[in-house]
């Protein structure tokens, strides 16, 4: 019998995380899902904070299950989401709490970064879609409020380079991730050291930017002993959106992809950054990808919207049932802009919507009916609007859109996508994020000879199902 080489993905986002075996058997990718853990905020100090320290107690529960299953992995890296990170003194100890992107600490710290250089000129530097959660504004908070945090800086560390840190010892930046902070510069993809400067943000705290397939190391001996087994530490894209697209099953320049889940994620693959007046006029952002790619798009607020509403209806529906009550509330005319900044941490998502149709003169939905298909065709609308505006900055036309990500099994949104785009729509897979995650493990370890033998790969081992335009009960 042939051994399996297995390697492990780590995937954590904002509400949960997993731990995700994968192999190869007769030319395809396997998965299982071994563990599962939850994710949430914490509230401390006054300020939404991540509680780090239980993320990684369950990074290393995970590793427990491996060796309690008997399935050591050759290697395992860790994704998670972009934009937040620690920062460590000289020790390797944190300072601060690890606040989160949904934090309001960040209100008004884009005038404070434009009055040391303009928008358009930052936006000419990175091509980063302007967001007030990007790392640049966190650092400008921190800066101006809590600034013998920066003084005694010495490391910088993106949520999953820390735990990295954690199981190995060993500081390592990586290109996907780092490209959030709006430091990096599109065209010499290394940090903006000239802007940090203008900025008063220390350079000494921001490592060599390390590609996709980099070894981070071993796990130190402590870490080793405690979960039973020594394996590889590999970099994967580390930004969860870079590993979800690596994973889009196709090798066509036609397609479009939507990275589907807590946020919505679309655009395409690109080899030279726009950084253009044009461009950042549109919102898009220049993200970099595996192999120096970029990945252009757009952030959209996705399905956070859904999953809030979801939490504060009385009746705990199923997916299934949600679908039908948006089907039955399609009478309803009232879209929102689902980027608009109340909808990104309300005490009530329901109250935002509705003082959002106040607000706008339209009308307020009332029935959970309503507020469903007002978030589902007002997310359907913004997906066919930056598809045109895709399509508009290339000057050329794309005819089909793969949807991959947990937002993928969402068959009401899937059908009002194809309606509103009239483009070809295609779901599938669901664990994108963590088969590009693994993929670039399996990469580094020369499984496959490139990123589109993988994609192959990828395309024949999981379902990619065609959309329906038509949504039927």
């Amino acid at each position: 019998m042939v051994q399996r080489k297995y390697y492990l993905a780590i995937d954590i986002g904002a509400s949960s995380g997993r731990h995700i075996l994968g192999w190869l058997e007769n030319g395809k990718i396997r998965i299982e899902e071994i563990y599962r853990f939850e994710n949430k905020l914490v509230k401390r100090d006054g300020h939404l904070c991540w509680d780090i320290e239980h993320l990684f107690g369950e990074v290393v529960a995970g590793l427990k299950e491996c060796k309690k299953l008997n399935r050591i992995p050759v290697s395992l890296a860790i994704d998670t989401w972009g934009v937040d990170f620690v920062l460590l003194d000289k020790e390797g100890n944190l300072l601060g709490d690890t606040v989160a992107y949904r934090d309001s600490r960040t209100r008004g710290m884009d005038e404070e970064v434009y009055r040391v250089i303009g928008e358009s000129e930052l936006y000419s530097r990175n091509g980063i879609q302007k967001q007030l959660f990007n790392s640049i504004y966190q650092l400008m908070a921190i800066k101006k409020s809590q600034p013998e945090i920066l003084e005694q800086a010495e490391h910088f560390l993106m949520i999953p380079e820390y735990l990295n840190y954690l199981l190995t010892g060993q500081m390592a930046n990586e290109y996907t991730n780092a490209t959030t902070s709006q430091l990096v510069h599109a065209e010499s993809q290394d940090w903006d050291y000239e802007l940090l400067e203008k900025l008063g943000i220390p350079a000494k705290i921001f490592g060599k930017l390390h590609m996709p397939k980099d070894v981070v190391g071993t796990l130190s001996e402590k870490m080793a002993a405690e979960v039973g087994f020594q394996t590889e530490v590999i970099l994967p894209a580390t930004h969860d959106t870079g590993s979800a697209v690596m994973a889009v099953p196709t090798t066509s320049d036609d397609a479009i992809f939507l990275s589907s889940g807590t946020w919505s994620l679309m655009g395409i693959e690109r080899l030279i950054p726009d950084c253009t007046e044009k461009s950042r006029e549109h919102n898009f952002t220049n993200e970099g990808g595996y192999h120096y790619r970029y990945r252009y798009l757009k952030n959209i607020m996705g399905m956070w919207m859904m999953q809030s509403l979801r939490r504060e209806f009385r009746h705990k529906y199923t997916f299934e049932e949600l679908y039908q009550l948006a089907y039955i509330g399609r009478y309803f005319t009232s879209v929102v802009n689902v980027n608009d900044e109340s909808f990104l941490a309300p005490d009530s998502m329901i109250d935002a919507i509705k003082a959002y149709c106040r607000r706008t003169n339209q009308e307020v939905p009332e029935t959970e009916g309503e507020l469903l298909y007002c978030v589902y065709m007002s997310l359907a609308r913004c997906y066919a609007q930056t598809v045109a505006e895709i399509e508009e900055v290339t000057g050329r036309k794309y005819t089909r859109i793969h949807v991959v990500g947990g937002g993928c099994q969402d068959k009401f949104l899937n059908a009002l996508l194809a309606t509103e785009t009239g483009k070809e729509v295609f779901a599938g897979p669901v664990e994108a994020t963590a088969l590009g995650n693994m993929m670039a493990q399996m990469l580094k370890d020369k499984c496959f000879a490139d990123l589109n033998e993988a994609r192959q790969v990828v395309a024949r081992s999981f379902d990619v199902k065609a959309v329906e335009g038509k949504f039927v009960l």
